[in-house]
C-alpha cells in the first residue's frame, strides 16, 4: 500500500504565510507527495521538498519562478497506476481539454495500467473519470480505457476557493482510492 499526498496551489507567501499544520501533517504520513505547481516562491518549494524527504513529483505553475528546477509536466508510477502531473494552465481549449491531452500524451503506460491525470490552477476540486479517447473505438487497447481526472483544489484556500483542501490517494495492486480533507472545521487557521 503506497498514500500519496496530493496538493496544488500553496500559494505561500502572497497568499498565506506558510501551510495549514493539518496539511503538513497529511505531507508527513505520506509515502509521497504530488505538487501540481503554484509553489509561488523558492523558499515554498524548498520547504516541501524538506517536508518529503525528497519523496516529491512537482510541476510547474503559471505563477512559480521560471527558474524553479521541476517540469511542466511529470509522471510517477505506483505499483500499477500512471500518475501523470501538470499545473493546467494554458491557453488553448479549457482547463479539462488541456489536462486530458496531457495525461493522453504521457500514457505510455500499458493498456492495463489506471491512469491519473493531476493537475490544479483552478483551485476548484475536481474528481471525475473520463473517456481516454472518445474520439477512436475501442480496440482492447488504452483508447478503451479512462482517465480519472484529480485537482485538488488549494491547500491553503487560495480565492476564489473560501477553504483549504487536497487529496490523500492510496494505492494497491493497481486500484487507487482517493479522499478529499478540508479545512474546513479542522483548525485551518493553524499554520506550520
Amino acid at each position: 500500500m503506497t498514500r500519496i499526498a496530493i496538493v496544488s496551489d500553496t500559494h505561500v507567501p502572497t497568499r498565506e504565510p506558510e501551510l495549514p499544520a493539518w496539511v503538513v501533517t497529511e505531507i508527513a504520513a505520506a509515502d509521497h507527495t504530488i505538487h501540481a505547481g503554484d509553489f509561488e516562491s523558492f523558499g515554498a518549494y524548498e520547504r516541501i521538498v524538506d517536508r518529503t524527504d525528497g519523496e516529491l513529483t512537482a510541476v510547474l505553475g503559471n505563477v512559480d519562478p521560471a527558474t524553479l528546477d521541476v517540469p511542466k509536466t511529470a509522471t510517477l508510477e505506483v505499483d500499477g497506476v500512471r500518475f501523470v502531473v501538470t499545473h493546467g494552465d494554458g491557453s488553448s481549449g479549457s482547463w479539462r481539454e488541456r489536462v486530458v491531452e496531457t495525461a493522453r500524451e504521457n500514457a505510455d503506460a500499458t493498456a492495463d495500467t489506471n491512469l491519473v491525470a493531476v493537475a490544479g490552477h483552478t483551485h476548484a476540486v475536481v474528481d471525475e473519470t473520463v473517456a481516454f479517447d472518445e474520439s477512436r473505438p475501442a480496440d482492447g487497447g488504452r483508447a478503451a480505457g479512462h482517465i480519472r481526472l484529480l485537482n485538488p483544489g488549494s491547500a491553503t484556500g487560495a480565492a476564489p476557493t473560501t477553504h483549504e483542501t487536497m487529496f490523500v490517494a492510496t494505492v494497491v495492486d493497481g486500484d487507487v482510492t482517493v479522499e478529499l480533507r478540508t479545512g474546513e472545521g479542522e483548525g485551518s487557521a493553524t499554520r506550520a
